[in-house]
């Protein structure tokens, strides 16, 4: 019988989470739950998984910061819990959005998580943000490009380290009441690149390893992460990554982005190369690339909104066993979300941590 640690470790395979026309054929080793023959309908008539009360609603502060170091603005949005005890110290994520975002985007997780009591802090960056999408059509490829490069992706993890630098200044009326044991780094997409980075990725230039870490982030969730283009040296990027880590993405999750193509095992190959054990996949049945986003419902119909909250419940969970070592709300969500999982995270232990109870299959 193999460990957990063994469960979470095995390199895993997009043949494996392509969905066959019996079932999806998922390898148990490498995860903890699998689908026979549940679809959407399933859940879209389970009143556990969509009939929800409604929650208080979230303090939203815009800042416009600017960063006089670097002479760039860094606006950003907070999601603060409403019903936070006044001496309560709340747990925050950072979020870092994908090409083309901005800070009102993703609002799903701001709304989600400070529902439950965590905070959410979203970044925009302006090198590589909505403004993109503006201007003659015919330079979108040079913006595009522009944004990818790597001065635009380093700056990025500034802005992010700046804007929680920002949060925690003794004049922000927030710093007080952060839980600073319970700082977590989030992106979808390019953010999600920007997320490693900030938790441990490196590249080597002029013989040199370079990164930018920021060692107040104590995990990370890693939505659709695409590679890191023109490295081609993926283990050797992400062998510095050692904070516990969830990856999000879907079994339709490809990038088609002008002069960018990314197919969906990129996603998996990025999850099997973090070196460290302390990790899990989730992968959802269906659902593209910008399901993740705040599109509408027709990017993935009926399955668009089931996704999104289900990605804002399961980072919820995972932080449960990060930081307080209780498997339950990961068992819990598993059970929830199955009909429209293609694999659900098998749960691994820390030394730090209680030893964890094996998810139901």
């Amino acid at each position: 019988m193999p460990s957990v640690n063994d469960a979470v470790t095995d390199v895993v395979s997009l043949d494996r989470i392509a969905p066959g026309p019996a079932s999806l054929g998922l390898d148990r080793r490498c995860f903890g739950a699998m689908i026979l023959a549940a679809g959407v309908g399933g859940v879209l008539a389970s009143r556990r998984a969509v009939a929800l009360p409604a929650p208080p609603i979230a303090k939203v502060i815009d800042f416009a910061w600017f960063d006089s170091s670097r002479g760039r603005a860094v606006p950003a949005r907070l999601y603060w819990p409403a019903a936070a005890a006044a001496k309560e110290r709340v747990p925050l994520i950072v979020f870092s959005h994908g090409l083309g975002g901005s800070r009102t985007g993703y609002s799903f997780l701001g709304e989600g998580w400070s529902a439950q009591g965590t905070a959410s802090l979203h970044i925009q960056h302006v090198g590589s943000d909505q403004t993109l999408w503006e201007g003659n059509p015919l330079m979108l490829l040079g913006r595009l490009n522009g944004a990818a490069d790597e001065h635009e992706a380093i700056e990025r993890t500034r802005d992010v380290s700046f804007g929680l630098d920002q949060l925690l200044r003794r004049d922000n009326p927030f710093q007080a009441a952060v839980n600073r044991t319970r700082i977590v780094a989030a992106g979808h997409s390019y953010g999600a690149n920007t997320t490693l980075i900030l938790t441990g990725a490196r590249v080597i230039r002029d013989g040199k390893s370079v990164g930018y870490r920021d060692l107040r982030f104590s995990a990370s969730i890693v939505i659709s992460a695409p590679p890191f283009y023109g490295e081609t040296d993926l283990a050797g990027i992400l062998a510095s990554v050692d904070v516990p880590t969830l990856h999000v993405t879907t079994t339709e999750d490809t990038i088609r982005l002008p002069g960018r193509y990314s197919p969906v095992q990129d996603r998996i190959d990025v999850f099997s190369a973090i070196p460290t054990p302390h990790k899990a996949l989730v992968v959802f049945r269906g659902g593209s690339h910008s399901v993740f986003t705040d599109r509408s419902l027709k990017n993935g119909g009926p399955l668009n909104p089931l996704v999104k909250r289900a990605t804002a419940e399961v980072g919820l969970a995972f932080l449960d066993l990060v930081h307080r070592s209780d498997p339950a709300p990961l068992d819990e969500w598993c059970v929830t979300w199955k009909p429209i999982l293609a694999a659900a995270p098998t749960p691994f232990s820390v030394p730090a941590w209680r030893p964890t109870r094996k998810l139901p299959v």
